[in-house]
C-alpha cells in the first residue's frame, strides 16, 4: 500500500470524525513502516549476489550432483546374506535378481558360467551382486548355503555379494492398474520384478565404473568382460552420447549402463514400477537420456538357458540367435583374397565379429583367403563356416596355418611357410586343442581352395581361439 493512498483514506476518515484523528495517524504510520520494510526485504532478496551465485552453481554443476549419487535416495534396508562389497570400485558390477521357481533353478549354473568364462584378471575387475528376491525364507537359506559352498573363494575375494530386501520395504504389488489388459497375477509379477531391479541397481551403483544387468538363467561367452571393455573404449572414443549398450537382444539381459546414471535408473524403475515390464521401461529410460536408437553389439555375449519361466513355471524356449559361446577372440589381422568380391562383401568381414560375411564369385583351384596376424599368436582352435541356407558352400578346401610373414609380388602379405591342419567337410571346419600338438606361435591362417566350382562362395565366419594373453587389472 502506498503512503499517498493511505493519506486519502485519512482525509476521508477525518470528515466523518475528528475523534478518530489520533488513531488514524498511528495507523498511517504503522502501515508506511510495514510497507517500507516489506519492500526493502523484497529488493534485498532479488539482488543478493551471493545467493544468486549459489543458485547458479547448483544449476551449472550438473555432473557434481550426478556423481555424488546422493539425490533421490531410496529409503531401503538390505540384508547381506553372503560376501561383502569390495573396498575399492571395480571396473564392472554385474547384477542379477533371483526368485524361487516352480520348475528348475538356474542360478548356480549362471554364476558358474560367469566366473568360469572369465580369466583371473577379469574376475579381479568385477563384482557380481545377487539379490535373492523371494520372501520364502527356507528357499533363501538353502540357496545361500549352496552359494557359500560353490563360491567360497569368490565370496572371500569380494567378487560375489548376496543380498535380500525384506518384504516390508516394498510398496504394494497387488490391486494395481491392469495396463495392456494383463492378468492381475502378471501385473503383480512384473511390478515386483521392477522393484527388485530398482533395489538391486541402487545397491550396485557405486561398486563399478559400469553396471551390467543380467537375469538368473543365462550362460556367458568366453572372456565377455574383455570384449565389453573393448566395445566401451570404442564407444567412448566416438565422443557420442550413450546411455545403454546391449550385448544381447533378449529381455533385460546384457544391458550395460554407466554407474553415474544408476541413481536415475533406480528411481525411474521405482516410480513407474506398475506401468509396464522392465525391458520396456529400460527403452524409455534410454530415450529420455537422449540415446534415440539401440546400440547392439554382435555376436551376443549372453544366452538365455532357462527352459521354464520364473513366472508360473511356464515353458520358455527363448534363445539369442546371435550368441557365440566360444566368442570372437580373433586377433587383429589383415585379410587378403584373390577371389573376386561381390559388392561390399569384403574378405575381412568373415574375420571380424558381427553379421557380415565374405561373398566371392566362382573360385578356382588354388584360390585363397589369408588372414595375416598383426603379431604372432598361439592358435588353440579354429572354426570355419561357409554357405548360407545350403547355397554358396565352399565345397573343397583346406585350412592352413603359417609362420614368418613376408610381402608378395601383389603387394599383399602372406607367410613363407604353411602347413595343413585339415579340410572342410560340408562347408565347415572345426578343430580344438591344437596347441597340445604344436604350441608354437603362428602368423597366418589360410583357406585354400582345392577344386574350382561354378557356384559362388560365402565364407560366413572364421573364428579362432588363442591362448589368453594377460588382461590389464583395473579396479
Amino acid at each position: 500500500m502506498k503512503c499517498q493512498s493511505t493519506e486519502f483514506f485519512f482525509m476521508k476518515m477525518l470528515r466523518h470524525s475528528k475523534k478518530n484523528l489520533l488513531a488514524v495517524v498511528i495507523l498511517v504510520g504503522v502501515l508506511c513502516i510495514l510497507n517500507f520494510l516489506i519492500a526493502g526485504r523484497l529488493i534485498s532478496h532479488e539482488v543478493d549476489p551471493e545467493e544468486l551465485s549459489l543458485q547458479a552453481e547448483r544449476l551449472v554443476s550438473k555432473e557434481s550432483w550426478l556423481e555424488q549419487r546422493d539425490y533421490l535416495p531410496l529409503n531401503v534396508s538390505y540384508q547381506v546374506l553372503a560376501g561383502a562389497p569390495p573396498a575399492q570400485q571395480r571396473y564392472l558390477s554385474i547384477g542379477l535378481s533371483s526368485v524361487k521357481r516352480k520348475k528348475g533353478s538356474y542360478l548356480i549354473p549362471t554364476l558358474k558360467s560367469l566366473f568360469l568364462q572369465s580369466s583371473p584378471e577379469e574376475r579381479a575387475s568385477m563384482v557380481v551382486v545377487v539379490l535373492l528376491a523371494d520372501f520364502d525364507v527356507t528357499w533363501r537359506v538353502t540357496t545361500t548355503r549352496e552359494i557359500k559352498t560353490a563360491f567360497a573363494w569368490e565370496l572371500e575375494q569380494s567378487q560375489l555379494v548376496v543380498l535380500h530386501v525384506p518384504q516390508d520395504q516394498y510398496p504394494s504389488v497387488t490391486g494395481l492398474k491392469r495396463n495392456y489388459n494383463d492378468a492381475p497375477e502378471r501385473v503383480s509379477f512384473r511390478s515386483k520384478q521392477n522393484l527388485d531391479y530398482s533395489f538391486l541397481i541402487h545397491y550396485s551403483a557405486s561398486l563399478g565404473r559400469y553396471y551390467l544387468q543380467l537375469e538368473d538363467d543365462v550362460s556367458s561367452a568366453k572372456y565377455f568382460l574383455s570384449t565389453i571393455r573393448r566395445h566401451v573404449d570404442e564407444q567412448e572414443a566416438k565422443k557420442t552420447n550413450w546411455a545403454m549398450l546391449e550385448f544381447s537382444v533378449l529381455g533385460y539381459i546384457g544391458k550395460l549402463y554407466k554407474s553415474a546414471h544408476l541413481p536415475l535408473l533406480t528411481r525411474f524403475l521405482f516410480l513407474f514400477y506398475q506401468e509396464m515390464p522392465c525391458d520396456w521401461l529400460m527403452s524409455r529410460f534410454r530415450e529420455l537420456l537422449t540415446q534415440k536408437e539401440p546400440i547392439v553389439f554382435k555376436p551376443s555375449l549372453f544366452q538365455h538357458m532357462g527352459t521354464y519361466s520364473s513366472f508360473q513355471g511356464t515353458y520358455n524356449k527363448l534363445k539369442d540367435k546371435d550368441f557365440e559361446e566360444g566368442l570372437y577372440t580373433n586377433p587383429l589381422a589383415e585379410v587378403y583374397s584373390d577371389m573376386s568380391t561381390y559388392k561390399n562383401h569384403h574378405p575381412k568381414l568373415a574375420w571380424e565379429p558381427g553379421e557380415g560375411f565374405f561373398w566371392g564369385r566362382s573360385p578356382d583351384n588354388g584360390s585363397y583367403l589369408t588372414a595375416v596376424f598383426k603379431a604372432p599368436t598361439v592358435v588353440t582352435g579354429i572354426f570355419v563356416e561357409t554357405g548360407s541356407q545350403g547355397k554358396d558352400v565352399l565345397e573343397s578346401a583346406e585350412v592352413d596355418i603359417g609362420r614368418d610373414v613376408m610381402s608378395t609380388k601383389k603387394g599383399e602379405k602372406s607367410c613363407e611357410e604353411f602347413w595343413s591342419v585339415g579340410t572342410l567337410e560340408n562347408g565347415r571346419f572345426e578343430k580344438h586343442e591344437m596347441d597340445k600338438k604344436d604350441g608354437s606361435s603362428s602368423s597366418c591362417l589360410r583357406i585354400k581352395v582345392l577344386a574350382g566350382q561354378k557356384d559362388w562362395v560365402i565364407i560366413k565366419k572364421i573364428r579362432i581361439s588363442t591362448k589368453q594373453s594377460s588382461i590389464p587389472h583395473q579396479t
